[in-house]
């Protein structure tokens, strides 16, 4: 058992090194077969869990490392949660060798494991989902009509189809044939399906990295020199008649003042704004009391005047606000290290830009949400043309979320045929295409000015126009028939 159970957690370990930013997406489908022909194997209750839950701490292990540096207590909850919930999944898919449904049963309920996590706890908390390790492979055109819980089920499912099966595991041949037959098909589909089409428009659009050092917390940094290396970085742009800017983007949060419309850093970007003449996109928090502030993306018009306005709705746990802050309290946790609670904002998902030929409308998703595919659509349903994701994570050591978020653009990008304005005040920021291909990346602590015409682009993929919902809804169903062909096959005791 023991050899087994180094076996599973190896299988983990692969898993995670096809993620960003290892990035070996060929390994994820090695990590599943592997992990499957452990799962087949195992005979006892505990055995099974076991397996399963091994397997999941070396996929989380590695995949979440970046949150020791969020919270340490948090990032090893964290890992033993989603470690134990793949242990139960694996519990559910006790097999015996009459159950001919395990090569697709196995899957499902391991996907809907991940869609728990996305949903709970904490309002969700989607990170290294197997989707993200296949956006440099073949398969990520999928995510433009499932999204990341297609993309996850069709590796999941192509790697327990890979694994090891012992001579007298009866698995029916009519059960590969047609996964193969239904692999073929989304394949298919996903590269003759709607992406989007240009509208004929385009964005000159500058995306401004202040840079700074990596992995200092943003308590502990003075606010005024962030503010002044994005000046800075900014008051490097020529102004150019013949190719004018349509709009320059700051990152998330870099201006931190009690009232951002009296303040004097409005001044400062107005006088960019103005010389530019052109609107700035704005990373904004300001004071609500001592308990709270707000996070907002904020348009300034070259004449100082703030048009628009989008408060971040999907809140960092931990980061952004304290669950359960005075129970925690009582348990003596460091509470403390987030002094303050972000308000979420209740908003739909955009900004309207002024331009010279009217009003562009972008969709925006502020760093965590973008981990998020249902922010993104959300904006891209109300007519975006692109998407913009102010981000920062300067307060983490090492690149590992960085990476997976670069990722989740890409994605983003795929899923709604729209091209991905990603910047941060210390890196990554990149521009991204419709088919999720990455320019112009910066390196991390450098300062950065990066320019694109960027073309507005409209239609909608099936996967705007679906969701998520579909695709849950199946993935419930594959595993209800699953579970009830089990049952039908258990021979009697």
């Amino acid at each position: 058992m023991r050899r087994r159970l180094v076996g599973t957690f190896i299988s983990g370990v692969l898993v995670a090194a096809s993620m960003p930013p290892w990035g070996w997406w060929p390994l994820a489908f090695i990590g599943i077969a592997f992990f499957t022909s452990q799962e087949i194997l195992a005979n006892s209750a505990r055995q099974r869990f076991t397996v399963g839950f091994f397997f999941g701490i070396g996929w989380f292990l590695p995949a979440l490392s970046w949150m020791w540096f969020l919270t340490s207590p948090g990032y090893i909850v964290a890992v033993a949660l989603y470690a134990s919930l793949h242990g139960l999944a694996s519990l559910v898919v006790a097999r015996d060798r009459n159950n001919k449904s395990f090569l697709f049963l196995s899957p499902v309920t391991h996907i809907l494991i991940e869609i728990f996590r996305m949903c709970f706890p904490f309002g969700g908390v989607p990170l290294a989902t197997l989707g993200i390790s296949q956006v440099s492979g073949p398969l990520h055109r999928t995510a433009s009509v499932g999204g990341v819980i297609l993309l996850s089920w069709l590796t999941w499912q192509i790697g327990a189809l890979l694994a090891r099966r012992p001579r007298d595991l009866h698995i029916h041949s009519a059960h590969r044939t047609t996964l193969k037959a239904i692999y073929l098909m989304v394949l298919v589909v996903s590269y003759f399906a709607p992406h989007g089409s240009n509208t004929g428009k385009s964005l000159h659009v500058v995306a401004i990295q202040g840079g700074g050092p990596q992995g200092t917390r943003a308590i502990n940094s003075d606010p005024r020199e962030v503010v002044e290396r994005h000046l800075q970085a900014s008051r490097s742009i020529d102004f150019d008649a013949d190719n004018p800017i349509d709009l320059v983007v700051w990152p998330e949060n870099v201006i931190d003042v009690l009232d951002f419309e009296s303040s004097t850093e409005l001044q400062e970007i107005t006088a960019q704004a103005s010389r530019l003449n052109s609107p700035f996109s704005v990373g904004i928090t300001e004071d609500v009391n001592q308990q709270h502030f707000t996070n907002a993306q904020v348009i300034v018009t070259p004449d100082g005047q703030v048009v628009d306005r989008y408060d971040k709705v999907r809140r960092v746990p931990f980061g952004e606000y304290m669950p359960m802050r005075s129970f925690l309290a009582s348990l003596g946790a460091p509470v403390d290290q987030v002094p303050r609670d972000a308000l979420a904002g209740s908003g739909p998902a955009y900004l309207d830009v002024p331009t010279a030929s009217g009003s562009e409308r972008i969709s925006v998703v502020i760093s965590w949400e973008v981990f998020f595919a249902g922010r993104a659509r959300e904006g891209i349903k109300e007519g975006a043309g692109l998407i913009i994701n102010p981000t920062n994570g300067s307060s983490y050591t090492w690149t590992v979320l960085q990476s997976q978020q670069i990722a989740s653009s890409r994605l983003r990008a795929i899923e709604t045929g729209r091209w991905v304005v990603q910047v941060s005040p210390t890196g990554f920021s990149a521009f991204v295409d419709p088919s999720g291909k990455v320019h112009q990346r910066t390196s991390i602590s450098e300062q950065a000015v990066i320019d694109a015409d960027v073309n507005i682009r409209t239609g909608q993929t099936i996967y705007v126009a679906l969701g998520d919902k579909p695709w849950v809804a199946l993935v419930i169903l594959v595993f209800l028939f699953g579970a009830i062909s089990r049952s039908r096959f258990r021979p009697s005791r």
